[in-house]
């Protein structure tokens, strides 16, 4: 087989490179084997604005210029439904909070994303008595719909291997790369918290941060708008909710843990009166970086040899506008912005 590219990982960062190489009618193959699983678990929201500083997300108005218009031609593609517009409300614990909410709205890279009127808080079952503050041009994609979707696509047209990838078995020459059958011009590594296992990229400065999640049933909380206190509550329908998320720093597994259940039911009572029932728990390690930027580019020395990673909790917002930028750094040599571009840790 020959192809164009070879993608390894097939979460948020492989389908947004997957789909534009379709755009460019570029061939490509993607090996997947499901060991990662910080896509498929995550809360899926996309929110310019980081709600515990009131700080504006890095290049974010670009970000959702990009993103949002590449979620809805899957949608149609995939005959799904993936982008869920949802209001992102933040509570509010004291008087200075709402201070520095009104201080932020006027900040460069803020004034679009936070509404200036504050919201009472109407719900009885919510604690809010410093009232809401709201962002604008949030919402949630479903992850999981995604992930199960697109693989199925790819599957169905012969472009998904499900095998691991044995990184021994790559085969590198000056004109593309080799792998068993399958010859390619280039080869993108997108493999999450795998690069670990990554001989090409595995000493870059990639921690991983382990999150857990909860979904639970609350009939009576009957909330229509995702909640930032703590924690997150994220609606999903039919008296669902997503709760999260926990920052574990120490623990690389997939495992869920009782110690994180109960942190995030703990934080979740301080503000949620009303009962509720678990109904599952989930876990996955995030790709993340220490100065909380992407990990972009080429190899040092192998120049067929890609890097798409470090995509953190914001992946669902950051990977279609990555995916340009690493698509026209191989096929038109532009320059990727020195903020991504891994070789910053070379």
């Amino acid at each position: 087989m020959n192809v164009d590219y070879i993608i390894v990982g097939c979460g948020l960062a492989g389908i947004s490179f997957c789909e534009k190489l379709k755009e460019q009618d570029k061939t490509f193959v993607v090996f997947d084997d499901s060991s990662q699983q910080s896509s498929i678990v995550a809360g899926g929201l996309y929110n310019p604005v980081t709600l515990k500083r009131f700080t504006p997300v890095w290049k974010s108005e670009a970000q959702l210029e990009v993103a949002l218009p590449v979620y809805k031609k899957m949608e149609d593609k995939l005959g799904v439904s993936l982008d869920y517009k949802i209001p992102v409300k933040r509570r509010f614990t004291s008087l200075e909070e709402q201070n520095n909410w009104f201080a932020a709205s006027d900040k460069v890279g803020l004034k679009p994303f936070l509404n200036t009127s504050l919201f009472d808080n109407a719900n009885p079952k919510i604690n809010a008595d410093f009232k809401l503050g709201e962002v604008l041009q949030t919402g949630r994609l479903d992850t999981k719909q995604l992930s199960d979707s697109y693989k199925g696509y790819l599957l169905e047209h012969n472009l998904l291997v499900t095998d691991s990838f044995n990184h021994a078995d790559l085969v590198i020459e000056d004109s593309g790369v080799i792998y068993k059958t399958i010859t390619a011009k280039h080869i993108v590594f997108a493999e999450g918290f795998g690069i670990k296992q990554n001989p090409f990229f595995k000493d870059l400065p990639l921690g991983g941060t382990k999150g857990q999640l909860l979904t639970i049933h609350a009939p009576d909380l009957k909330l229509d708008y995702v909640l930032k206190s703590s924690v997150f509550v994220i609606p999903l329908g039919d008296d669902m909710y997503r709760v999260g998320s926990t920052y574990e720093q120490k623990d690389k597994t997939n495992t869920i843990t009782q110690e994180a259940r109960d942190m995030l039911l703990d934080k979740l009572k301080t503000f949620v009166d009303c009962d509720f029932q678990v109904v599952s728990q989930v876990a996955g390690v995030r790709p993340t970086v220490k100065d909380r930027k992407p990990l972009v580019g080429r190899h040092q020395t192998n120049q067929n040899v890609y890097l798409f990673n470090g995509l953190g909790s914001r992946g669902v917002m950051i990977a279609p506008f990555v995916a340009n930028q690493l698509f026209d750094f191989i096929e038109k040599n532009v320059p990727l912005d020195q903020e991504i571009d891994c070789s910053r840790f070379f």
